[in-house]
């Protein structure tokens, strides 16, 4: 309630200030109370005439900002980002370098689509920043391929949840299964956070897979993307168990429809349509 009031008093206290103050003095305003940094100010200076931005997952995912207005769009961006003092401790999606004339490069590791107040998701040395989800959604997505599959991340997670529910069902024990998401297809659009969130789903003797370390697990787990347009998914999972020696594969042709995804299952039988 308290942090409810103090955001509260600030907006009336910038609303009643503009009435009074020039841009400048409600910059400075902003930077007191932590709303604002002058860290990018080399960007609004028009020091910067390239804007580079790595996906992490898949190295061919890179697309090149020169346009002024965009990189206008960055500055306000990321000047509106709040420093703090620790960052997530979880792997970066994307890189982005800003490079001020031919030999001068500034780069930051940056995480989608988090916001909280707790940690960094954008980072650089000793550098931490709090980075609105308006970097994903006004730079950031503008590049991704219109192809992406609608609700990819439902349709990705829950074609692997189907899978492992099917496939655990004739388990006797409690065999280890470690889940590889190294899906080359569809890297550019997995996101940290979205494992996050996918790994609270699984079971006790379900995880992913780290470091291609396969050998600590009873039965291993791919998911191949076969194929996608904005409204099918197709895929291959495959579960190889280590002692009995068997793969067992499950198909999925998956079609969005209405509003949502309906899913199409079969095991151990490629589909004629696959």
């Amino acid at each position: 309630m308290f942090k409810k009031l103090r955001v509260l008093f600030i907006i009336i206290v910038i609303a009643f200030s503009s009435t009074l103050l020039g841009c400048g003095q409600i910059d400075k305003l902003k930077v007191k109370m932590g709303m604002k940094n002058k860290d990018f100010e080399y960007i609004k200076q028009g020091k910067v005439n390239k804007v580079i931005i790595q996906n992490v997952r898949d190295k061919g995912f890179t697309f090149i900002v020169t346009d002024k207005n965009s990189i206008k769009e960055l500055y306000d961006i990321l000047s509106e980002a709040k420093e703090v003092n620790n960052k997530i401790s979880l792997e970066p999606d994307y890189t982005l370098e800003l490079h001020e004339g031919i030999n001068k490069v500034y780069k930051f590791n940056y995480i989608a689509g988090y916001d909280k107040s707790d940690a960094g998701n954008l980072y650089s040395g000793d550098k931490m920043y709090i980075v609105s989800k308006r970097l994903d959604d006004d730079i950031i997505k503008i590049f991704w391929d219109i192809r992406i599959p609608k609700q990819f991340k439902e349709v990705y997670h829950n074609s692997m949840l189907k899978a492992l529910d099917d496939y655990s069902k004739a388990l006797k024990g409690d065999e280890k299964i470690g889940i590889d998401i190294d899906d080359e297809e569809v890297a550019k659009f997995i996101l940290t956070m979205d494992i996050e969130e996918f790994k609270e789903k699984l079971k006790n003797n379900q995880e992913i897979i780290k470091n291609d370390d396969r050998d600590k697990y009873d039965i291993t787990m791919d998911i191949c993307t076969e194929g996608y347009k904005s409204d099918i998914y197709k895929c291959i999972i495959t579960f190889f168990n280590k002692k009995t020696k068997k793969e067992t594969n499950y198909y999925f042709i998956n079609k969005y429809e209405l509003g949502t995804w309906n899913f199409n299952m079969s095991k151990d039988k490629k589909p004629e349509n696959f």
